[in-house]
This record gives structure tokens, C-alpha cells and sequence, in this order.
């Protein structure tokens, strides 16, 4: 099992608040770590998504401005993220097999309020401890 993924409040707290801001739509972002992998920076992003109530597709100049933000940071990728308006905090179809990066992609289900996170796709959860 692959160790607990460390989420700071503040960066959850902005998760939460990009997610409804995207209402009824899918919101999407990206999340930057430090040279230790701690999760520091939430970037994030514009769904372009023909059906953006259905699926997430982060704008691609807005992705690559946020990479390279990150790296004039000193960060990497870190975090993917989006919302499933209405649930589950769980992976779908399209996100198993849109996943291409290493990274832990965070699912917010806005309604039920949970917070998950997954290597995809491998469909492997990771625990989240918000501090």
C-alpha cells in the first residue's frame, strides 16, 4: 500500500472552492510540489471539455503556463485534480483511461463532500491526511 498522501488545509480548502466556483461543470487543476514532494501550490484550470457537467479536459496553454510557473518555482507536478459534480469520489471510465501522468489524481465529489485520491490507472487509492 503506497503511503498516505499529505494534503495542507489550505490547499483543500482551495480544491473545494475551485469545485463549486465550476458548478455545475467539472472544475480541473493541478497541484505543485516541492523538492520533497510536500504538496504546496494549487494551480488551477479552465475545463475545455465539450461536456464539461461530464468530464474534465484541462485547457492545454493553461496546463502548460502552470508547469512551467511550477518550475520557475522550483516545483513539480505534484497533484491532478477535478470535481464529480454529483459523485462518487471515484474514478470513471474516461478518467482510467485519460490518466497519463505518475501522480496521485485527487476526485472531489461536491455533493457528498469526500475528498479521495487514486493512481491511475492502476485504480490504487492512496489515504489522504489533511493537516
Amino acid at each position: 500500500m503506497s503511503r498516505p498522501l499529505r494534503l495542507p488545509r489550505h490547499l483543500e480548502q482551495a480544491i473545494w472552492e475551485h469545485a463549486r466556483r465550476q458548478l455545475p461543470g467539472e472544475c480541473v487543476g493541478v497541484v505543485g510540489a516541492d523538492e520533497e514532494g510536500a504538496l504546496v501550490a494549487v494551480y488551477p484550470l479552465a475545463n475545455v471539455a465539450a461536456r464539461p457537467e461530464r468530464c474534465y479536459v484541462a485547457d492545454p496553454t493553461e496546463l502548460l503556463r502552470a508547469l512551467k510557473a511550477m518550475r520557475h518555482s522550483g516545483l513539480t507536478l505534484g497533484a491532478i485534480y477535478h470535481s464529480h459534480p454529483h459523485g462518487p469520489a471515484v474514478p470513471s471510465a474516461t478518467d482510467l483511461s485519460l490518466a497519463e501522468y505518475p501522480v496521485p489524481y485527487l476526485i472531489a465529489d461536491v455533493e457528498g463532500r469526500v475528498l479521495r485520491a487514486y493512481l491511475l490507472p492502476q485504480n490504487l487509492e492512496i489515504a489522504i491526511e489533511v493537516d
